[in-house]
């Protein structure tokens, strides 16, 4: 038996609840490779998952957590032997499949990467799923020609998750770095990240008023979406590029194909959910190496199993900052 955050779901009422119980190795669903999880996050589907509410969960009773990293206990194949540290974001795990509040974790062998030699399991967590995607979104920003010098990156939502891994990565690599937030006393934690100009969420959430404004940004990483996206479209330089993760802001795009036709602005959406194993690798050792790893530690809340059903409720209300680390033996 091994303890995990288990949710369930009245029948008659439809409510769920949340609750660290013990279970049994074969209540794991299916697939080849068996880790023991050392490490998870909190991001803001597993607070939907641990809600009342709980809309992103098919299958009740529901382990969620939508990223891992530990060490292989058992494999089904060749690729991955007892005593290899994997790390798996994606693939719907914590939503369709038991993910990695649980202290074993049982998957298919093409969702795990094996972990680059640099990171360890818990540090690995402190990027988690959040700067994992945040990597991404920089390595598409490169791949259509940022680079350091070329002016302002504009991070916004830059105190969340996404945000304040992106803005560490882009400032280690040599960017100036703006960081969009509503919360004034996220400045100092923000500049202690790297980023060189502190944006107030207001300014850049106005009402669109013209399709094109100066240019301003030569490239953003967005993790707001909505009408703050089609703001921040108008305001690119000339062949920019916006990498956009997000939907907080709504799926909704109040913009015109002006910024597009007219100054040659690029839209990269980024999906870190079925990314090509390539691609993870690449991210992962990319993150390995450019990464600050001793600003990890101002990302960081440390958490357990039983801190998660009120986590859970706080990060739906805007409430935690950061990356929530969760020690599954803690």
């Amino acid at each position: 038996m091994f303890k995990a955050l288990v949710v369930e779901k009245d029948e008659d009422s439809g409510k769920t609840s949340a609750a660290v119980k013990d279970i049994a190795l074969e209540d794991l669903p299916e697939g080849e490779v068996t880790v023991a999880v050392e490490y998870s996050t909190l991001n803001y589907k597993d607070g939907l998952c641990i809600g009342p509410g709980g809309g992103l969960v098919r299958k009740y009773p529901h382990v969620p957590g939508i990223d891992f990293a530990g060490t292989v206990e058992a494999s089904e194949d060749d690729r991955y032997k007892p005593g290899d540290r994997v790390v798996l974001t994606g693939w719907r795990v914590g939503e369709a499949h038991w993910g990695g509040y649980a202290e074993k974790a049982r998957v298919k062998a093409d969702w795990l990467v094996p972990l680059p030699e640099g990171l360890s399991t818990k540090q690995a967590m402190a990027v988690g799923t959040a700067g994992f995607t945040a990597m991404l979104a920089v390595m598409a920003l490169e791949d259509h020609g940022l680079a350091p010098g070329q002016g302002l990156v504009l991070v916004t939502g830059a105190s969340g998750g996404v945000g304040s891994v992106a803005t560490a990565i882009l400032a280690n690599l040599g960017y100036e770095v703006a960081g969009v937030t509503g919360r004034p006393d996220s400045a100092d934690y923000l500049k202690s990240l790297g980023a060189t100009e502190i944006v107030a969420r207001e300014e850049i959430a106005e009402t669109v008023k013209r399709p094109l404004e100066s240019e301003r940004w030569a490239g953003c990483v967005d993790a707001v979406g909505g009408a703050m996206l089609a703001r921040v479209l108008g305001q690119m330089k000339y062949g920019a590029s916006v990498a956009a993760v997000g939907l907080a802001g709504g799926a909704g795009l109040p913009a015109t194909v002006v910024p597009f036709l007219l100054r040659g602005v690029n839209l990269l959406g980024i999906d870190s959910v079925m990314q090509p194993y390539e691609n993870r690798l690449r991210a992962w050792k990319r993150i390995a190496k450019d990464l600050p790893m001793d600003k990890l530690e101002a990302m960081i809340q440390p958490a357990t199993l039983a801190d998660l059903p009120q986590l859970g409720a706080d990060i739906l209300k805007g409430q935690v900052r950061g990356r929530v680390v969760v020690d599954i033996a803690g």
